[in-house]
């Protein structure tokens, strides 16, 4: 089989590939491999001094100058990593031709088309301007009311000139390599299942898989991006090798990437490392600003990342072990956790308690530094941080064990409704969901149905996913109690409880944070831009502004070329059709929020909705008749009185 050939899963049609960042393995690392260590490679400017590590200063700025010209960029893996990466790097560089390659097929069609893979909020408009390019357009500089000051450009009309498209999806991986000045790697890179290592160590058969073929048809001094064994495939071509790990958040990848507080280039410290690191570090100037961008060494931009995530896992899984005390003793989590924030030496953020973290690398990276402790025979370490982990295992069991306790133990003739499978909120990205954990666990109490909603994910992938996790057997179709709803009232009809497991706005029944009424906050107007010339990123404030302000226009500054027709039998089209959704983005047309009072006159007199996420007004809730059991606060009781004694 083609090492890069997608596996059965990788190939479903609505199934996304597991990409992340790059392997973080110790003995993945160039620090660990004299052999592999990147080779000091004349050819590009003669007489450029070395990179100050640290933040970007002047005489970075300088050498950024003097590296070689960067005019295509190639991107090995088109995933939650690499397509937004790419799409972003191509939005603030017009002149430099960005491709994606990825081998699967239909992966490739859906990034050709107006259903990309993933979601992300304004993802859509970036692609809709760099794959597709855009019209030239022309909009009121200032806004209604402007005082007087404002810069001259409020006084009458911007022009933005028409762009050409310069990010292309391509299944043609010699093609992209060979062509490209810089290649980033974003391919899969999970943890090892078995042989040495397992449970821990990170795979790296996919990475090496990538690189081998990399080796063989990147040009000679082809800036390698990521972490590589390219000496071992090709030793008598030297490549430089950088480490560029991403730090984005799924749900706000792009504006992560938009307003990126560091941008991390680990490099040798050779003349040609320092080159490499100053080519690259000139693609992020173009919107990022040069004290953001810190150079390294390659091993510590490698454990910066791996600590990175770590540390944000032990905050969430510190404060749910706060939350399993505040059960105990009626507590309430958010009370303390608010108290503890207020400290600027501890801050509020990631003090939100529930069922525990997801995602591709928090628990793999978390798992990584395990391994790497090991490694260094340094068990302490290696036990500490795998607390971590425990912890967010812990946090979900203990979520079941209290819907259990409230159902009288059983699940038997019971309907449970589960309302989110993503791992967190504006993303469609299930891996390592506790969702499907749970799901799991009460599927081994036989329940009568098991009802799923997302408002993100697809069905398909989500019927999919359960089925490969826990057996087809499982499945409504083959008689099981599993059954993946498009509609959320229909997946809470007759439920006798409603379990929130991903945090999406659309659950909530309180008001969006800044807003009033329940309603989000009116959006405000970007304009007048700092900048005579706006910004990318200054577009596409106005256009996401303009669209909240003028519901049902897609393309309110008519800057958007059409879309890539969609082939004849396309499943995306029939799936929409299907379910009677129209063209519009997904930007457009989610954000309602659930209405409450219609699903509780539709449950079971029972009415348990069991809060894994913290999002609810508990009292608000109450007042409509439920019964609510919320993650670390003050939970209900048959005889309707507050509990300091839970699970």
């Amino acid at each position: 089989m083609d090492p890069l050939s997608p596996s059965p899963l990788e190939a479903d049609e609505f199934v996304t590939l597991d990409d992340s960042t790059a392997p973080t393995t110790p003995d993945g690392s160039l620090s660990f491999s004299p052999q592999l260590q990147p080779q000091d490679v004349g050819g590009y400017v003669d007489g450029t001094s070395m990179i100050n590590r640290g933040s970007l200063s002047s005489d970075v700025l300088v050498a950024a100058a003097q590296a070689p010209l960067v005019r295509n960029i190639c991107c090995v893996g088109a995933g939650f990593v690499g397509g937004p990466t790419a799409a972003v790097i191509a939005l603030h560089n017009p002149q430099i031709r960005v491709t994606v390659v990825d081998r699967d097929e239909k992966r490739i069609r859906r990034w050709n088309s107006r259903h990309p893979p993933i979601y992300e909020p304004s993802l859509d408009d970036i692609l809709r301007i760099t794959r597709d390019g855009s019209r030239e357009c022309a909009f009121i500089s200032g806004r209604a009311g402007c005082v007087s000051g404002c810069p001259s450009q409020c006084e009458g009309q911007t022009r933005v000139a028409a762009r050409e498209p310069n990010l292309v999806f391509t299944t043609d991986l010699a093609k992209c390599v060979s062509e490209a000045d810089i290649v980033l790697i974003a391919v899969n890179t999970p943890t090892k299942t078995r042989g040495n290592g397992a449970g821990a160590a990170t795979d790296m058969a996919a990475f090496e898989a990538a690189t081998a073929l990399i080796a063989q048809h990147a040009r000679p001094n082809t800036i390698i991006v990521e972490k590589s064994t390219l000496a071992l495939h090709r030793p008598d071509i030297p490549f430089p090798v950088l480490s560029n790990p991403e730090f984005l958040a799924a749900g706000t990848a792009v504006h992560d990437l938009l307003h990126a507080d560091r941008i991390l280039i680990g490099s040798s410290p050779t003349p040609a490392g320092s080159r490499a690191a100053a080519a690259l570090a000139s693609v992020y100037a173009s919107w990022i600003p040069a004290s953001r961008i810190i150079t390294t060494h390659v091993f510590s931009s490698e454990l910066a990342k791996l600590v990175s995530n770590a540390m944000l896992a032990q905050r969430i899984s510190s404060i749910n072990s706060i939350a399993a005390v505040c059960d105990a003793t009626g507590a309430d989590v958010d009370e303390v956790a608010r108290a503890i924030g207020a400290d600027p030496r501890i801050g509020g953020q990631f003090l939100r308690a529930g069922i525990g973290f997801g995602g591709s690398c928090f628990k793999k990276d978390v798992l990584s530094l395990v391994y790497l402790a090991e490694t260094l025979i340094l068990p302490e370490v290696a036990a500490y941080w795998r607390a971590v982990v425990e912890m967010n295992e812990f946090a979900r069991e203990r979520f079941v064990a209290r819907v259990m306790r409230k159902l009288n133990n059983t699940l038997a003739g019971k309907k449970v409704a589960v309302l989110g499978y993503a791992f967190k909120k504006d993303t469609n990205d299930t891996r390592e969901s506790p969702a499907l954990g749970i799901i799991h666990a009460l599927l081994e109490e036989g329940p009568r149905e098991l009802a799923v909603f997302d408002p993100l994910c697809v069905p398909a992938q989500m019927t999919h996913e359960i089925g490969r996790f826990a057996g087809e057997g499982v499945l409504q179709r083959y008689g099981g109690p599993v059954a993946v709803h498009e509609d959320v009232y229909a997946a809470c009809r007759g439920a006798d409880a409603v379990l929130i497991t991903t945090e999406f706005d659309e659950f909530r029944n309180g008001p969006v944070k800044g807003g009033k009424g329940g309603e989000a906050a009116s959006p405000a107007d970007p304009r007048p831009f700092e900048r005579a010339e706006p910004h990318e990123t200054d577009l596409l404030a106005l256009q996401s502004y303009l669209r909240q302000t003028t519901p049902g226009t897609e393309d309110p500054l008519n800057r958007f070329n059409p879309t890539p027709p969609c082939i004849e039998e396309c499943p995306d089209c029939q799936l929409e059709r299907s379910v009677g959704v129209t063209g519009e983005s997904k930007d457009q047309r989610r954000k309602e929020r659930v209405d409450w009072r219609k699903i509780y006159q539709h449950m079971s007199p029972l009415h348990w909705v069991f809060d894994g996420r913290g999002v609810l007004d508990v009292s608000a809730m109450e007042k409509i008749g439920f019964r609510v059991e919320s993650v670390g606060r003050r939970s209900w009781t048959m005889d309707n009185t507050y509990s300091s004694r839970c699970i």
